[in-house]
């Protein structure tokens, strides 16, 4: 309790923090009561079918083209003052919501929502990024890691209770097309928040101070991808992490689509069976919350490095488990790989903060967004391509296991580089 109340205090005395934490609640919200909706209103609507190859073509419609883009979105947010990046993107989000809460009105084709729904996905990967890019401006350097997870951990409730809420319009109106319309619709009052709690900061708090990027506009958002992958490749720490937190994404794909299509198949596809998607995404949203609480103290005890590692070998036994099949097993897997997934993203948000500079920040985590959204596409096309119509493939899920595996070697050998260097902290 004496911890927890040093804690409240700390935040409470940084009003730049606090203000950054109440616009990510309202944006994170936002976001999974948007996610959570659009999942309704496409995969479990009786009014609409979605067999593997279909669910994984509105995955990849949804983020694999922005995955693509984002690096060189990433540059503008270490050029341009990210208070003003932050209120643009929040405006154009809240167009495209009610955009896409039109077209599900009026019962649009699938194609036309997904496409609607790539910009708000879009505004919303940039409007996160802007966020981690900004920490360093508004908290101490020797707090960046455990005020992190409080902004993690707040995000990330958010989310969940965001994702949550979606069940009560759903189960007050019905599965259709109307009402996933309305849950789209209640997103523009978060996201309407979010843009009033932008305009607060004064200009030029978040940073960047200084770019790293000279010549036009154009030619910072073209040089994107290079400048933030070059930084990767040179920051051993970085590297290292981004490669455990790929091969986490690409087993969270694949347990999605096993998930989504094994609950379509028992005959559940509308309101039952999103309930029962979304005691997985709990899951493993609740497990992400632990690993907030957990990893800035693991991180002082031994460090990223092992931190990481541990984590990597721990997730690639739980999915052993996960190769049974059976739902609730795949429930509480999702409970601990998400604990373990989410402290190694932990670990790679740290080592972005602290070990980049600023100038180069905002280039990096669009790289790693780029590569969280690319891990999950590829896998979980690849993954549809080859599993049955009723989901049931061991073999898929004893692969998710083997990724992990693959991830911790490529983390042990790049993060090695760095180990015998100054601490991990």
């Amino acid at each position: 309790a004496s911890a927890s109340g040093s804690l409240w205090r700390t935040v409470r005395s940084l009003p730049d923090f606090w203000r950054l934490l109440e616009l990510r609640m309202a944006s994170q919200f936002g976001d999974g009561l948007f996610q959570a909706g659009l999942a309704g209103g496409l995969l479990f609507n009786p009014e609409r079918a979605a067999d593997p190859l279909a669910t994984a073509g509105a995955f990849a419609v949804l983020f694999l083209p922005y995955s693509l883009l984002g690096p060189f979105a990433g540059a503008l947010l270490d050029r341009w003052d990210r208070r003003g990046v932050l209120i643009v993107a929040n405006a154009a989000r809240l167009v495209a919501v009610l955009g896409v809460a039109a077209l599900l009105a009026f019962g649009a084709r699938d194609l036309f929502v997904l496409c609607g729904a790539l910009v708000v996905n879009g505004f919303s990967r940039f409007v996160t990024s802007g966020f981690s890019a900004a920490l360093p401006h508004v908290v101490p350097r020797d707090r960046v890691v455990t005020m992190n997870s409080v902004a993690v951990a707040t995000g990330a409730t958010a989310t969940f209770l965001g994702a949550n809420f979606m069940l009560v319009p759903r189960w007050l109106v019905g599965d259709g097309d109307a009402a996933a319309a309305t849950v789209i619709f209640l997103v523009a009052i978060p996201v309407a928040i979010a843009l009033t709690l932008s305009v607060r900061f004064r200009p030029h708090v978040l940073g960047p101070d200084h770019t790293a990027v000279h010549g036009s506009a154009f030619y910072a958002v073209a040089t994107g991808w290079g400048y933030g992958l070059r930084t990767v490749a040179t920051t051993p720490s970085v590297a290292a992490t981004l490669s455990g937190l790929t091969a986490h994404r690409m087993v969270f794909g694949i347990n999605t689509l096993l998930v989504l299509v094994i609950v379509r198949h028992t005959g559940a596809a509308g309101f039952g069976g999103l309930g029962t998607a979304v005691v997985f995404v709990a899951a493993t949203g609740i497990g992400s919350f632990l690993a907030n609480v957990l990893t800035p103290a693991s991180v002082r005890r031994w460090g990223r490095y092992a931190t990481a590692n541990v984590a990597l070998l721990c997730a690639a036994f739980v999915q052993l488990a996960g190769a049974t099949l059976d739902l609730r097993v795949m429930v509480l897997c999702g409970f601990f790989l998400g604990l373990a997934g989410q402290t190694v993203k932990l670990c790679a948000d740290t080592a972005m903060q602290i070990d980049v500079d600023d100038a180069l920040r905002g280039h990096v985590f669009a790289v790693q967004d780029a590569l969280f959204w690319l891990a999950f596409i590829v896998a979980i096309s690849a993954a549809a391509a080859v599993m049955p119509a009723d989901g049931q493939s061991t073999a898929l899920a004893l692969g998710g296991s083997a990724i992990y595996l693959a991830g911790l070697a490529v983390h042990a050998r790049l993060g090695r580089r760095r180990a015998a260097g100054p601490a991990l902290g």
